[in-house]
């Protein structure tokens, strides 16, 4: 599965204008399965979230995860990180079938919640407006093959 996490001070999205999920300080998490991936794909890479040491603890030092500040996500299903760029037009075939995409979309946002991490997501396949306050920033591009 491949990930950019954003600290974000608060993140938003709507569909066809409607609020369907937010979130305060915490990541806005924008995700994609990748072909080949399973549920321990999905769960190894919400243990890692939930662990990642990148909020700012009393020193001003990024050595607090999104748990020890007791803050939450928002998780954006977000298959373009899966693009083929070898030519002028991204290619996405190496993206999980969406069926599959669905499922561990799914699985990855109940993983991260049982890691004692509030989630609040997107809605799967649909045109999505998202916005954000980036905090720092701080933008981290994380992929389970590299993990």
């Amino acid at each position: 599965m491949r990930a950019v996490l954003q600290r974000v001070s608060s993140a938003e999205v709507r569909v066809d204008g409607i609020l369907i999920g937010a979130t305060g300080q915490g990541f806005l998490i924008l995700v994609c399965a990748m072909a080949g991936d399973t549920e321990a794909t999905a769960a190894k890479l919400a243990a890692k979230v939930a662990k990642l040491r990148v909020f700012k603890d009393d020193q001003g030092k990024m050595n607090l995860s999104v748990r020890d500040i007791g803050g939450s996500a928002l998780v954006v299903s977000q298959f373009t990180l899966a693009a083929d760029l070898r030519g002028n037009r991204p290619g996405f075939s190496t993206a999980a079938p969406p069926d599959l995409g669905e499922r561990l979309y799914h699985h990855f946002s109940a993983c991260l919640a049982s890691e004692g991490v509030p989630v609040a997501k997107g809605q799967f396949g649909a045109d999505m407006a998202v916005s954000l306050t980036n905090d720092g920033p701080v933008t981290i591009w994380m992929d389970t093959d590299t993990l």
